[in-house]
């Protein structure tokens, strides 16, 4: 169990490092994206009736894809302000997915979902965890490494020099926002699954 836990917070802290680290932009909410991903990839592997081996894949590449689209709806008007201002509103945006998911019946409300399809084997889960923790670290290192990644930290040197330059900083903003919110719903699609 500790082990699982330990590939979902690699996951988590990696997609974080994206954002905070890369790009330099103070993000308190990313707990709300993993929730988003947590409850999207449970409820699509509880009603889509397909075999939990096929089903958990497909609902952690479904609850990613809705946290990517919870991070543009939030990206588009927060990342145009800076620091402490974009800490604050991300960090109330990711309390309103809270208050949401308590507020709402198909979630379970304050009780949460009951049941999650379990992963059969032993070890299975951790196979998992562990394969998308490589992934997404091996994502992260390619993301930085490429052309986009170069705009990224550019931004995060001097994001002045580098609208000067040429580069969209809107955009790249935007694009390492909604990477980080996607594999933090990933994270999340597997935490709901672990703990059921």
């Amino acid at each position: 169990g500790i082990l699982v836990l330990i590939g979902i917070n690699i996951i988590l802290a990696v997609s974080l490092n994206l954002v905070t680290g890369f790009l330099g932009q103070l993000v308190l909410g990313h707990a709300g994206f993993m929730s988003v991903g947590a409850y999207s990839a449970a409820l699509f592997t509880m009603h889509a009736g397909f075999p939990i081996s096929v089903a958990f894949p497909l609902g952690l590449i479904f609850g990613g894809l809705v946290a990517a689209i919870f991070g543009v709806i939030i990206g588009v008007p927060a990342l145009r302000l800076r620091g402490d201002y974009l800490a604050i509103i991300t960090l109330g945006v990711g309390e309103i997915i809270r208050v949401l998911v308590l507020a709402v019946d198909f979630t379970g409300g304050a009780a949460g979902l009951t049941g999650i399809p379990y992963i059969e084997g032993k070890y299975t889960l951790i196979i998992y965890t562990f394969f998308i923790a490589f992934l997404t670290v091996v994502a992260i290192l390619a993301f930085i490494r490429s052309r986009h990644g170069r705009a990224v930290i550019a931004i995060r040197e001097a994001e002045i020099a580098a609208e000067a330059s040429g580069i969209n900083t809107t955009y790249y903003k935007l694009l390492a926002f909604v990477v980080a919110a996607f594999f933090a719903g990933v994270a999340g699609g597997i935490y709901a699954h672990y703990i059921g």
